[in-house]
């Protein structure tokens, strides 16, 4: 049974003095009704309070290089970090400084040395591949001793997820790594060889983060690894965000219903707990709750004209309502259809409810960037709707060129850059930075790669697999899907070196990490089973919805 959400900040105040580092300081929220408490709630509150100071005081006495990695390592994988943003900072400038101290340090440290690249590489600090030199024999392959550290195995394989693209020293490290984990699969301990297999299929960073943690939380091998205070610090973080994400998704799922679309799209995909998702997933912190709300309006939307576009309207009607969206004038829409009136309306009010949102917070308004955003996905839309029609396949170039805007990965992102706070520039929806570009490529690919649609949607689809076919008459469909994972494969490349590289800084962290998100959605949505189905997506909703 859903419980009703209980972190509204009011309440929080009221129970602690409220500071910089309350574990609950959330933004200004519109709330329609009132909260109610009950003495389990606010019990865990307060306990949730106490805990975050004990793990606090662990932090601030955690000195030496190696406790610390593994310290930062541990609220980070249990998805507590960001309690403790200033501190980790301090202590990952730190470890920057004593780098050299803990590479050059015991001959059998590859579980430091690989744990201390990828934070450091996660940090946006610079670090070279050539830290793991010492772990080669002379023919330049990694010591065959390495085979029997599990923990070391373990550690290589996670950092070697980073690579920027073209360092052959992590694809070594992930072939190697990966090669002798898995005899452990198999191992007589159950929760080894369960803790193995996940580490295996779900690398910790292309997986959610707070699908790895509730993993860790689920599994008693790999829980005990972590401190206790820290494991239950977790545990308690993880109600209490799962609750006011209940929260919210009752508000997304009351605007549905308010908005009265449900009685005039009937032909359409109502899934608000997929709409949801998204924004839940791309900004996991609880101060962004009014964000995930009006971030699920959006994510509804691209949803709903997908299907105006690709199910129901003529094309005649796309025209005319194409050309309606781009005017950004409803009463243009006095020709058209009801459904398609009703949903530019509210369309409309969501738009400028967002506008508003970063008036207020942010002091400028970005209306003119966020209407263009839709003019360009319903021109995408378009532009397929008579691919399909006229039974086109188009060229690779035009194929990727228009469905990587129909996906709607840029223009969610591009709200969510707003929110953020980020000012405009000129040209930022012509030339999307690659922040952006890369999670939409390997949605788009992702997607094609399936060729199972969405269960629910009546419509159909082009693919990418037809244009390579159509352009590569001579490749089997197995060259053709290879080629597509290949393609994959230096988007996520692309991403890592745009999010960790120093130049990222350009960007919120925030923002950088809704990138992240975002590409690591993609694999729990859009990985079809042989049956059509979504095993990913429904383990991923059955982890975070149960109790911990």
């Amino acid at each position: 049974m859903q419980r009703s959400s209980w972190l509204h900040p009011k309440f929080v105040a009221s129970l602690h003095n409220s500071s910089s580092r309350n574990p609950l300081h959330f933004r200004k929220q519109q709330t329609t009704k009132p909260y109610h408490y009950n003495d389990h709630q606010k019990s865990l509150c307060l306990r949730h309070t106490d805990k975050l100071q004990e793990v606090r005081r662990i932090v601030d006495e955690t000195r030496g290089e190696k406790e610390t990695l593994f310290l930062i390592d541990s609220l980070q994988k249990l998805c507590v970090d960001y309690h403790f943003e200033e501190e980790i900072e301090a202590k990952m400038h730190s470890l920057y400084e004593k780098q050299l101290k803990i590479i050059d340090g015991e001959p059998n440290n590859i579980v430091e040395v690989s744990l201390l690249f990828r934070l450091l590489r996660q940090a946006q600090y610079p670090i070279s591949t050539d830290v793991f030199y010492r772990f080669l024999d002379s023919s330049g392959e990694f010591m065959a001793s390495l085979a029997n550290e599990m923990e070391g195995l373990i550690s290589l394989f996670e950092a070697s997820n980073l690579n920027f693209g073209g360092e052959l020293m992590l694809y070594r490290a992930n072939e190697f790594s990966r090669i002798h984990l898995k005899p452990y699969r198999t191992s007589l301990d159950t929760d080894l060889a369960v803790h193995i297999k996940q580490i295996l299929e779900n690398p910790y960073h292309l997986t959610l983060q707070r699908f790895k943690a509730r993993q860790i939380l689920d599994n008693n091998t790999s829980k005990s690894y972590y401190n206790f205070n820290i494991v239950e610090l977790g545990k308690m973080d993880f109600t209490m965000i799962q609750s006011l994400h209940q929260k919210e998704l009752k508000e997304v799922t009351r605007w549905w219903k308010e908005s009265g679309l449900d009685q005039e799209l009937v032909f359409a995909r109502v899934q608000p707990l997929k709409w949801f998702i998204w924004p839940m997933t791309c900004l996991p912190n609880p101060k962004f709750s009014k964000y995930r709300i009006v971030l699920s309006k959006v994510i509804a939307f691209v949803y709903l004209l997908d299907d105006i576009f690709d199910v129901e309207g003529s094309l005649d009607e796309l025209y005319l309502f194409t050309q309606a969206i781009e005017r950004w004038d409803h009463s243009s829409m006095n020709s058209l259809p009801d459904y398609m009136r009703a949903c530019f309306k509210v369309l409309q009010d969501t738009i400028n409810e967002i506008a508003q949102i970063v008036v207020e917070e942010h002091g400028w308004n970005p209306i003119e960037y966020l209407k263009k955003s839709w003019i360009q996905l319903s021109k995408a839309f378009l532009v397929e709707a008579k691919w399909l029609i006229e039974d086109e396949v188009p060229t690779i170039d035009d194929y990727m060129k228009t469905s990587t805007i129909s996906c709607g990965v840029p223009l969610v992102l591009v709200h969510i850059y707003f929110l953020l706070g980020h000012g405009a520039t000129g040209d930022l929806l012509e030339n999307l930075p690659n922040l952006i570009s890369c999670p939409t490529r390997i949605l788009r690919l992702w997607d094609d790669l399936g060729s199972a649609k969405d269960e629910e949607q009546k419509g159909r689809d082009g693919s990418l697999l037809a244009s390579l076919r159509k352009e590569n008459p001579h490749w089997s469909s197995q060259v053709a899907r290879g080629k597509v994972m290949q393609m994959i494969e230096e988007a996520w490349e692309e991403l890592n070196k745009e999010s960790f590289s120093p130049s990222a800084s350009m960007f919120s962290r925030d923002f950088v990490i809704g990138c992240l998100n975002t590409a690591r959605m993609v694999r729990v949505m859009y990985n079809y089973n042989e049956e059509h189905k979504l095993p990913m997506l429904k383990e991923y909703i059955n982890l975070l919805s149960k109790q911990v």
